[in-house]
């Protein structure tokens, strides 16, 4: 049996990602009406926007007909579970997996929590440049996306003793 700690312990900063995105996600339902309407924050760069999105990233499924919700749930459980497990089996010090693994698993029950309570998932963040626009996200999506990147960046450059 491992004696060493374990880094389950890092999944506070995964309730910490999920109260940000639940608490901006708040703000965003009761700030940025009417959906769709775009607050500037940086002119030509960022606006606060409402969108909600029943599939998932970049939109995948959502005209689907609904069963869709069902699926991202059962995978957003799959992979939180998948990736508690591989924290489970982390040493507590290896901060270089454990700050990644809790971020995804963050940001992926975020946007679950939305799928449970609305069918959907609130997003406003929408990133543009003059006719480009980047999908609308979320804080959760934040999350899901550094964390995966930066569980590819650590891979690539082994840690140091």
């Amino acid at each position: 049996m491992n004696s060493k700690p374990n880094a389950l312990p890092w999944l506070l900063v995964s309730v910490l990602l999920i109260v940000a995105d639940q608490l901006t996600k708040w703000w965003a339902l009761t700030a940025l009406q009417p959906e769709g309407t775009p607050h500037p924050v940086i002119p030509g760069f960022l606006n606060w926007t409402l969108a909600f999105n029943t599939g998932a990233a970049f939109s995948f499924l959502a005209q689907s007909g609904g069963w869709q919700r069902w699926f991202f749930v059962v995978l957003a459980v799959v992979i939180s579970v998948a990736l508690v497990i591989w924290l489970a089996r982390t040493a507590r010090r290896e901060w270089r997996t454990a700050l990644p693994l809790s971020l995804v698993i963050g940001g992926a029950l975020g946007n679950l929590i939305d799928r449970l309570h609305a069918a959907q998932v609130t997003d406003f963040i929408q990133v543009y440049y003059r006719d480009w626009y980047y999908p609308t996200f979320n804080v959760a999506d934040c999350g899901v996306c550094v964390g995966a990147v930066l569980l590819i960046l650590f891979g690539l450059r082994p840690s140091r003793p």
